[in-house]
């Protein structure tokens, strides 16, 4: 894209410190997300009617899909062991596979992506913070399905948390789901950025097997998924404003007080139509004489 050379010049660090930045970067966002799964507050009664709350909701709009799904994945053994390594795997490993795809693509691709993220991910844990909500598997008639297939993969009885490390982990970050949102990030860059229709169309199947997958293995309502996907559009949204609003230029111009871009052209405007008077005054001067 034209921006590349710009955006080289701009980061005048080399390319290994500024992978290195990005690892941390990263890192911290992951650690800042598991904080605020452990700040927000586990007491369940709130939690379960929340849960309540958000079932009527999907009863009005007709979205009740929950008990189907549950029951696909809990009564066959196949489909509910693969359901269980892809929610416990999938969520990080594809994710950290595109991010480094879209750096290797190149900083114009890289940026607005991963801002997209980040921004997505924190308005995810605002609502973890606020809104602590109990998934299916806590309610009566729900099965844990990850939990029944314990034996056969690396993760405990408490979520997809490694097992003996579940009291690391807080059960009621159900709403809004970053599984599903950080697969629709994923669906996003690579409609965006991918030049295969087949990577496209395989992004977008990826997003909507994870949607299955979280409802189906009773971690996720499915107004869990379809709110984590509002969450990652917004965060494309903003991503997208702050790239045309150039924070840092504003920032630069309001420390060295420069004009802002439409005031400084408006004063060349004005010197120009001073100008274009003076010269017809000249004119008419002339012409009377």
């Amino acid at each position: 894209m034209s921006t590349a050379s710009a955006l080289a010049r701009a980061h005048p660090w080399p390319r290994w410190a500024r992978g290195l930045f990005e690892l941390v970067l990263v890192v911290g966002l992951w650690v800042l997300y598991s904080l605020a799964r452990l700040l927000a507050d586990t007491n369940m009664a709130p939690a379960l009617r929340r849960a309540d709350e958000l079932v009527d909701i999907e009863g009005l709009i007709g979205i009740q899909w929950e008990v189907p799904l549950n029951r696909l994945f809990t009564d066959y053994k196949v489909i509910g062991l693969l359901g269980s390594y892809w929610y416990a795997s999938l969520h990080y490993i594809v994710t950290a596979a595109v991010l480094i795809w879209l750096w290797r693509l190149g900083a114009d691709r890289y940026g607005p992506a991963r801002r997209a993220l980040v921004i997505g991910t924190l308005l995810g844990l605002m609502a973890y913070i606020s809104l602590p909500t109990a998934p299916p598997r806590f309610i009566g008639g729900y099965v844990d399905v990850l939990s029944l297939h314990a034996a056969d993969g690396w993760w405990g009885g408490d979520a997809s948390a490694p097992r003996g490390l579940g009291g690391l982990t807080n059960e009621l970050a159900a709403f809004p789901s970053l599984h599903a949102g950080w697969s629709l990030w994923v669906a996003l860059a690579l409609q965006i950025y991918a030049s295969r229709k087949w990577v496209r169309v395989l992004g977008w199947l990826y997003a909507l097997g994870t949607a299955i997958v979280i409802v189906g293995t009773g971690n996720h309502w499915v107004i869990d998924a379809i709110v984590g996907w509002m969450v990652i559009a917004a965060g494309w949204a903003a991503a997208e404003a702050l790239g045309r609003i150039q924070i840092s230029r504003l920032v630069r111009r309001i420390l060295r007080s420069e004009p802002a871009p439409y005031l400084a052209a408006a004063e060349v405007d004005g010197d120009d139509e001073h100008e274009d008077h003076e010269d017809v005054g000249h004119h008419l001067v002339e012409s009377e004489q």
